[in-house]
């Protein structure tokens, strides 16, 4: 019998936490699935691992080379036999649960609606992105939870509140077998979010499935891989974002930011001043703080903006 669900976990280099992640997957109250262990061409004996565990359940994909999360869950995918595909990731765990519910209700929707995404409670960091012991995070927050009514594309240009390990999807929810940017180090998971929702509707359920762990050097802590996910967002999306001003000034606002804290102060004046011409009253939003410390060497063409605004 075809399993109903496939479950693609991608790993490198993390047989400590390997484990622990594999269980809260197999431990789950429902059982009709696949769980495909796609190694990333890692340096540790992650075969080794799979193989200890005894479950039929299980099947193990070897790249020979690495070529990052991205890459390694569109292999995954090639493998995957279920109608429906979840995805988990080697250092976190799934709350129980987390399956039964999410198939129960994806299942229970009219076909439009082609994926559902939830929460994740998140240790090592705040909702700030502060690093550190004893941080608590809730996300994404639900104060700006996706509704499946609304223009879901403009929202998830401004945010993203997809992480691919908290969600479900039908497989057929896009048109086509690699779903992910292989060439995406960062972001990746937001590039994804904003092709899924140009070809289907995504429900988003603000009850938490997962247990994340941050750490300090984690993608997500660098900006300097963030600020390279987010130029590649605004490369392939150029066409969506000519058309939502609104939301590619914020990106490059952000971008103008991150630039700014890597030491780019020039960098960080073409971006904010590209994102205050596509939405100049953005420029009351961020404070004239912001503006001189990051744009000190121009500060009368900030004023200029700031007084035309």
């Amino acid at each position: 019998m075809t399993a109903e669900v496939s479950v693609i976990l991608p790993t490198y280099n993390r047989t400590h936490s390997l484990p622990a992640a594999i269980a809260s997957v197999l431990s789950q109250s429902y059982t009709n699935f696949e769980l495909i262990i796609v190694d990333d061409g890692s340096r540790e004996d992650v075969e080794g691992v799979v193989k200890a565990i005894d479950d039929p359940r299980l099947r193990y994909v070897r790249r020979s080379i690495n070529g990052g999360a991205a890459a390694a869950r569109n292999t995954g995918l090639m493998e995957a036999k279920g109608r429906f595909i979840a995805f988990q990731d080697s250092d976190d765990l799934w709350l129980p649960g987390k399956l039964m519910k999410q198939v129960t209700l994806l299942s229970g929707m009219p076909h439009h609606v082609g994926a559902l995404t939830g929460a994740k409670i998140v240790y090592g960091r705040d909702a700030r992105f502060n690093y550190g012991s004893g941080r608590v995070a809730y996300a994404p927050q639900p104060e700006t939870c996706l509704r499946v009514d609304e223009d879901q594309l403009s929202h998830l240009l401004t945010e993203n509140r997809i992480s691919v390990q908290n969600g479900l999807f039908r497989r057929d929810c896009l048109p086509y077998i690699a779903w992910f940017d292989s060439c995406a180090r960062a972001n990746e998971d937001w590039e994804f979010a904003i092709r899924l929702v140009q070809h289907t509707t995504v429900y988003e359920d603000i009850e938490p499935v997962v247990l994340g762990f941050a750490s300090a050097d984690s993608i997500s802590s660098n900006p300097r891989k963030q600020m390279i996910g987010m130029l590649r967002i605004l490369r392939k999306h150029r066409a969506v974002l000519s058309l939502r001003k609104n939301q590619r000034s914020w990106m490059l606002i952000d971008l103008a930011i991150t630039f700014y804290k890597v030491g780019k102060p020039r960098w960080a004046m073409k971006f904010l001043l590209a994102g205050l011409k596509d939405h100049p009253a953005h420029s009351l939003l961020l404070g004239t703080g912001f503006l001189r410390r990051a744009c000190r060497t121009t500060t009368r063409r900030v004023q200029s903006l700031l007084v035309w605004s």
